[in-house]
C-alpha cells in the first residue's frame, strides 16, 4: 500500500521541483484515479479489508491535493465512493434485518444523488487545470481533460453497462475517444492524434500525442 505522505512528497517534487515539463498535474490525477480503482479491485470485498479501502481513499486524496490543489467536492466524492463500497459489502450479509437493509438502500440512493451533483463541479475544476501555450500542448491538454471527464463519468457509477462504441467526450470543438490502451483526439479540421499516458517513475504522469498520418 502507498504511504500517502511519501506519495505527496514525490508528486510535489516531480510536478513543481525537478519536472522536465512533460509531467502534468492532469495526467497525474488521471493516473492516481486509475491506481485508486485498481487498488480497490485488488483488496476485494472482504469486510476485514476496510482499513485498506480507507487507506486507498486517503492516498487518492493526497494525489488530488498535489495536482488539483485541494478540492472539497473531490474529497467528498472519494469519501462517498468508499462509503458506498462498505455499504454494498455489508448489505450482502444474510443476517441483516429487513428494516436495516431498507435504510441502507435509501442511504445508497441519497449517496448516488449527491455523487451525481458533485461530478459537474469537479469536471469544471479539472478543465481549469490545463494551460495551453502552443498547438501541441493544446491537443495534449484536450486529451487530458477528455480522459478525466470520461473517468469521472465512470467513477462510482451504478451504470456499469458499456455499449459497443468506445466512450468519447467533446471538449470545445475536439472529440476525445478512449480506446483503452490509448486515446484519440480529432480536431475541428479533421486531423486525428493518437495519445498515450506515460509515467516517469515517482515524478508523476504525462500524456503524449502524435498526429496520425
Amino acid at each position: 500500500m502507498i504511504n500517502p505522505k511519501l506519495l505527496l512528497l514525490c508528486l510535489v517534487i516531480g510536478l513543481y521541483g525537478c519536472s522536465t515539463g512533460t509531467v502534468t498535474p492532469g495526467a497525474t490525477l488521471l493516473a492516481g484515479m486509475q491506481q485508486y480503482q485498481g487498488e480497490m479491485q485488488r483488496v476485494g470485498s472482504s469486510p476485514a479489508r476496510w482499513p485498506d479501502r480507507q487507506q486507498a481513499g486517503g492516498a487518492f486524496k493526497t494525489v488530488i491535493t498535489a495536482t488539483l490543489g485541494g478540492s472539497a467536492e473531490f474529497y467528498r466524492l472519494v469519501d462517498l465512493d468508499v462509503k458506498k463500497r462498505e455499504f454494498t459489502i455489508a448489505m450482502r450479509e444474510t443476517s441483516l434485518r429487513a428494516d436495516r437493509l431498507k435504510e441502507m438502500k435509501d442511504e445508497l440512493e441519497k449517496m448516488n444523488e449527491e455523487i451525481g451533483a458533485l461530478k459537474p463541479v469537479i469536471k469544471a475544476q479539472v478543465t481549469g487545470m490545463t494551460v495551453q501555450r502552443d498547438p501541441q500542448q493544446r491537443i495534449e491538454g484536450v486529451a487530458t481533460v477528455g480522459l478525466l471527464t470520461m473517468a469521472l463519468d465512470k467513477f462510482s457509477s451504478t451504470n456499469a453497462a458499456r455499449g459497443l462504441d468506445a466512450p468519447s467526450a467533446k471538449i470545445d470543438q475536439y472529440v476525445v475517444t478512449d480506446l483503452g490502451s490509448f486515446a484519440t483526439v480529432r480536431s475541428p479540421d479533421g486531423q486525428a492524434h493518437r495519445c498515450m499516458v506515460f509515467s516517469m517513475a515517482e515524478d508523476g504522469s504525462g500524456i503524449k500525442c502524435e498526429p496520425v498520418k
